[in-house]
């Protein structure tokens, strides 16, 4: 057996190895030790006597799917190797093959996937020579591929962490990017003669979508790409032992069709996750998610991740949502029947595949009994308006309810099946007339027995016959020995106890044989026909793959309808123009937070003539926000949603660009100024006018200087790009830059309103025009409690700073060795330090300072004597110099 075992964890060794033996699954040597340590199961020893004893441990085979998912979110491979013969029947040894190798971009099992998400398996490869390069990624669990070609091999990692697979292959010769150096640990290096040869990937392909060239497959001048796609099919079919024609036609993805949004957009927009990595509450993907079907979030996500560009597609989802927004009635009904419908996309799969439990047939037997529901509520919906939107007649006219497949499984399926297939119990009476005769048996066998008894007494007279049962014997008849003269002729004796004679008879010896039987035929056929049934299901798994697109449409539509009523959007005018006009703008994934009555709600507008918003005011304020309000409000218009805003006017953009927050790659050696300009310098090579770019205190990482000239040549940079400049909200507190209004006919000033009232300041959250007169930093940093002490300080050198700055001249950068004798007196030469006079105290001692601070922080009200008096003995101890009293 170890011999075996060896020979196949040999050919299997980058994956755990789970051995079946009976009915568990052992694993052995360095395999039991790793997995005893994540699953927390009991490592224990075979041959524990002897010299090297060989670690082991085991889990139930009924219990697999437990178990696997905690190793596949862990990285692991997982190699199931199982008995592909009957022990019954196996002469020695029972022969054993590894069935399928579970990988975390490859599993079907609901357990180890998130129901609205996509699980994909990436491929990427790039041909320095030519530069030319292709990316590949794959859903196994739906049979949805796609995949590009670009020039430059950056642009294929981009994709890639927008994607974010589960699992990457890479060439051996490749290696991950510095910068997505985080992707290293989901890569499989594979050699490139068995998985990205072009010839043999033409093959695969053409054999794996039975086409007779690329053609077909938009794929005849992409040789990367086509090998992409080949490293993907030559790894499926190694880890799942099968043919892969469960896979839908391949389309590459056509990026002029559709709004780009870089992975750093992504992020930091916290379309998908926060900028924590969190994701749910706090991320545009929570606000906009109505949807109550797996098909329709995931159709949800991937228009999220690829809007639209073109105005067709957007009108005829806008016209859908709108009918739906209309019709609450209608739309409430479909909610209702839309929340009974299961996953039909991975259910075909699973199916197709023969990894389908009896579980999966039931959920695919219960979505099927409401298709005729939802087509009765659209027909009426149709039929009741003259407004019905062209895609969702378009929808409708090819409805399949599959009412010949829901009678089927209505008819075949037990209501509540075992989880096995093995157990029997799948199916009801009266679907096969071999299967009713053997349910009636091991189910009423008892009742035939007792019928067996009764004619057997009313034969012979006898009434006191008994019927029993023992493991030698079988069933017997048991007859008192005072009456065993009466005994009819056909009763033959078998056991002669002290006080009664056994009995068997040719009609219950027959029963017998029927009875014991019974239940492993039972399972036997249960078992055949529920194969044939998957069988005849998986041949029309086309029409269930047709009716789950058709199915995430209506559930998409209906819930960006249902988002827009509950949260008061409205539809947006989109149009070929580069016009942004947002009217009451509000950004839906901070008023989800604070609520409508918190938020207050901002108009951006942008035109031919003024193309960039020069943004000022206080940090807490709002301008962050707004920024990322237009942006967002854009993302939703395009992909045909209603928006948060009173009215809104939205020139298609091709791109959508930000540049917010503060982060840094240590790990790579890139600071919060490094990475920040490695955003902007991506921006501006790949900007233009019909993009919209966000950014939001450009320069800051660096010194005045430095930042003030990177800022101002990047303002300038956008406003001279294309014809007329970029689309650009354009955050900043370097003030000297609204200066640029006077000189930029595109550059027009707005600030975020404040007030100050009573020494404090109230943030009045609003976009107004105009620039703004401060920064309001040192009012800001009270608020977030920063010690008094050090709030005054910064005021007496703003102060400063400020008389300084007029002698430069207004509007003009403080001089560096102004503001150096300010901050570091000491480091002065003498005749420039400053003269101390009455109106300029000197400055406290550390030790006068921390006095003067806890003084401050004492609240009287609540002191105790004995307190005081501490505190008072404290401060007499202290060593205070007498010239720091006076």
């Amino acid at each position: 057996m170890l011999e075996q075992y060896l020979r196949i964890k040999e050919e299997n060794p980058g994956a755990l190895l789970f051995y079946r033996m009976g009915d568990f699954y052992e694993l052995f040597f360095e395999d039991a030790e790793v997995a005893a340590r994540d699953l927390q199961i009991a490592l224990t020893t075979r041959n524990p006597k002897a010299e090297n004893p060989v670690p082991m441990c085991g889990i139930p085979h009924h219990a697999r799917d437990n178990y696997l998912p905690k190793l596949l979110e862990m990285g692991h491979s997982v190699a199931i190797c199982d008995q592909v013969e009957d022990p019954k029947q196996a002469k020695g040894l029972v022969k054993r093959e590894v069935t399928r190798i579970l990988t975390p971009g490859t599993v079907v099992e609901d357990s180890s996937l998130t129901a609205k998400d996509h699980n994909y398996l990436a491929a990427l490869f790039y041909d320095s020579k030519k530069n030319a390069g292709g990316l590949a990624w794959v859903d196994f669990s739906t049979g949805e591929w796609t995949g590009i070609q670009a020039k430059r091999e950056e642009e294929l990692w981009q994709w890639m962490q927008k994607v974010n697979p589960s699992e990457i292959l890479l060439p051996r010769e490749h290696s991950v990017p510095k910068r997505f150096a985080d992707m290293e640990p989901k890569v499989h290096y594979q050699p490139i003669p068995s998985f990205f040869d072009l010839s043999g990937s033409v093959r695969r392909l053409c054999e794996a979508q039975d086409v007779a060239d690329l053609k077909a497959l938009e794929l005849a001048d992409k040789p990367q790409l086509t090998q992409a796609c080949g490293a993907l099919l030559s790894y499926l079919r190694l880890t799942q032992k099968r043919d892969l024609k469960h896979l839908s036609p391949f389309k590459p993805l056509h990026l002029g069709k559709h709004l780009i949004l870089d992975e750093v957009t992504e992020r930091n927009l916290e379309i998908f996750r926060r900028l924590d990595g969190g994701r749910g509450r706090g991320t545009l993907w929570s606000v906009l998610d109505r949807t109550l079907t797996p098909m329709g979030g995931r159709l949800l996500a991937e228009r999220l991740q690829r809007p639209w560009k073109d105005l067709a597609p957007i009108r005829k989802s806008q016209e859908a949502v709108s009918f739906f927004v209309k019709h609450e009635d209608m739309r409430e009904e479909l909610r209702d029947e839309l929340d009974k419908v299961y996953d039909l996309e991975r259910l075909s799969t699973r199916i197709f595949l023969n990894r389908a439990t009896p579980k999966d047939f039931l959920a695919l037997r219960n979505s099927l009994e409401v298709l005729p529901d939802i087509a009765a509520c659209l027909d009426r919906s149709i039929q009741e308006t003259d407004e019905a939107p062209r895609a969702l007649e378009q929808l409708f006219k090819g409805w399949d309810s599959l009412a010949d497949w829901a009678q089927l499984l209505i008819k075949a399926l037990a209501d509540n099946p075992p989880h096995q297939i093995t157990e029997g119990g799948l199916f009801r009476y009266g679907y096969n007339p071999d299967l009713d005769e053997l349910l009636e048996l091991t189910e009423h066998g008892e009742a035939r027995l007792q019928d067996l008894l009764e004619a057997e007494k009313k034969e012979s007279g006898i009434e006191k016959i008994k019927l029993g049962f023992n493991k030698v014997f079988g069933y017997f008849l048991e007859v008192p020995k005072s009456l065993a003269e009466k005994v009819p002729y056909h009763f033959t004796r078998k056991q002669t106890l002290v006080n009664s004679e056994r009995y068997i008879t040719p009609d219950l010896k027959e029963l017998e044989g029927k009875l014991l039987s019974a239940s492993d035929k039972r399972k036997e056929l249960e078992y055949t026909l529920f194969n044939e049934l998957r069988q005849r299901i998986a041949e029309s798994r086309h029409r269930f793959i047709d009716m789950a697109g058709r199915l995430a449409a209506l559930d998409f539509w209906q819930g960006l309808a249902e988002a827009a009523v509950q949260s008061d959007w409205t539809c947006p005018e989109l149009h070929d123009g580069l016009e942004l006009d947002i009217v009451a703008g509000r950004h839906p994934v901070v008023e989800a937070v604070q609520g409508s009555a918190n938020y207050i709600p901002n108009d951006v507008h942008l035109d031919e003539h003024k193309r960039l918003l020069l943004i000022t005011g206080p940090n807490m304020a709002g301008k962050s926000t707004v920024l990322r309000q237009a942006a967002i409000i854009t993302i939703m218009a395009q992909i045909g949603s209603f928006v948060p805003a009173r009215k809104a006017k939205i020139g298609l953009a091709d791109r959508i660009f930000s540049r917010v927050g503060a982060s840094d790659n240590l790990a790579q050696g890139q600071s919060t100024f490094m990475v920040e300009m490695m955003e902007t310098a991506r921006i501006l090579r790949q900007a233009n006018s019909r993009s919209l770019v966000i950014l939001d205190e450009i320069g800051r990482g660096t010194s005045t200087f430095d930042g003030l000239a990177l800022a101002w040549a990047v303002v300038e940079e956008l406003c001279a790009r294309g014809k007329g400049g970029v689309r650009t909200l354009f955050a900043t507190h370097y003030h000297e830059l609204t200066v640029l209004e006077t000189t930029l006919p595109q550059v027009s000033n707005y600030n975020i309103a404040v007030k100050e009232y009573k020494g404090d300041i109230v943030f009045l959250r609003r976009l107004v025009p105009g620039p703004s007169d401060r920064s309001y930093g040192i009012e800001v940093a009270k608020l977030a409690g920063v010690p008094r002490p050090v709030v005054s300080r910064a005021k007496e050198i703003l102060k400063d700073l400020e008389q300084r700055a007029k002698k430069n001249g207004k509007n003009q950068p403080v001089s560096a060795p102004a503001t150096q004798s300010v901050l570091l007196p000491g480091f002065m030469n003498k005749a420039d330090e400053p003269i101390l006079t009455e109106e300029q105290p000197p400055a406290l001692s550390p030790e006068m300072e921390q006095l003067v601070g806890e003084l401050d922080a004492l609240d009287i009200n609540r002191l105790s004597p004995i307190e005081a008096l501490n505190i008072l003995h404290k401060w007499k101890s202290m060593d205070l110099k007498k010239d720091t009293l006076s």
